[in-house]
């Protein structure tokens, strides 16, 4: 890496790290002076995925990027069973009827959805530190730290003001994608690349089956739900915040996309290629 890109780098880790920093004296001071014990899930959350980042490096791999992968896959996991877990008790304790009222999803709050949604919080805060802390970023503007950035910002106003926590577990229904992303990684980290096997053809199965239902249509939906609820908002920052990290979320759903789509002509290619050749 030249000098003018080290600095590029340097600048960019420096300004992530100073709303990381900013964002944990925020969520201490509502600990500490608005007595909100309940945001310690947020930290806890933290240490739990920074014990795992531990463990995998003391007898698994020292390698960054796997290790922040493989906590990446368990935070999805851990998150789409959590998501789909508090979805289903609450369809079979209070049934369907009015559980996506707007009254629900702004102001109500599931069973189990608050302390879920701050430890899912603490992961993208531990992740975020991970990534600055290992470098593993490139750009100006990197898309993952500016995800993780929105999501910290989002989530915890909501934390904190007690709304809208309904409508980001919602949100959170993408990580049922997230797990075969990070699957797609290690898988490749351990050198299984044959796009003729078995593993790969299911793995990009259900890569494109969770990115179309789990990610974007689910994104899409929920903003056609803020926007068609617009009017039972009031006053607040709840709407245009909301509204903001759909779009956001959305536009980064759009580029993701595609990548999935580069990613796969890419695998598939060299074997299309070989092909044509033995002919």
């Amino acid at each position: 890496m030249d000098r003018a890109s080290q600095n590029q780098h340097d600048k960019v880790g420096a300004f992530f790290l100073a709303t990381l920093l900013l964002w944990l004296v925020s969520v201490w001071f509502e600990v500490l002076f608005n007595k909100r014990p309940e945001l310690l899930f947020i930290i806890v959350g933290s240490l739990f995925y920074q014990t795992a980042n531990w463990v995998i490096r003391v007898f698994v791999s020292r390698d960054p990027l796997f290790v922040n992968t493989s906590v990446s896959l368990l935070h999805s996991s851990i998150t789409s069973v959590s998501v789909i877990l508090i979805l289903v008790n609450q369809w079979v304790n209070k049934g369907s009827n009015g559980m996506f009222d707007h009254s629900q999803l702004f102001g109500g709050t599931w069973r189990w959805a608050y302390p879920a949604l701050c430890f899912s919080c603490g992961y993208f805060a531990y992740d975020q530190w991970d990534m600055l802390q290992y470098r593993l970023y490139n750009g100006w503007i990197p898309s993952v730290l500016v995800h993780h950035l929105i999501l910290l910002i989002c989530f915890s106003l909501a934390l904190y003001r007690n709304v809208t926590i309904n409508y980001l577990i919602l949100t959170l229904i993408c990580e049922l994608h997230s797990i075969f992303l990070h699957v797609r990684k290690v898988r490749r980290m351990a050198g299984v690349r044959d796009a003729k096997s078995i593993i790969v053809k299911v793995e990009w199965f259900l890569n494109w089956v969770t990115f179309i239902l789990a990610r974007f249509a689910s994104h899409v939906l929920i903003t056609a739900k803020l926007i068609s609820d617009a009017s039972k908002f009031g006053e607040g920052v709840e709407l245009p915040l909301a509204l903001f990290g759909m779009a956001a979320m959305n536009l980064l759903n759009f580029f993701l996309g595609i990548d999935l789509f580069n990613a796969f002509r890419r695998e598939t290619k060299p074997q299309q290629n070989n092909h044509r050749y033995r002919e």
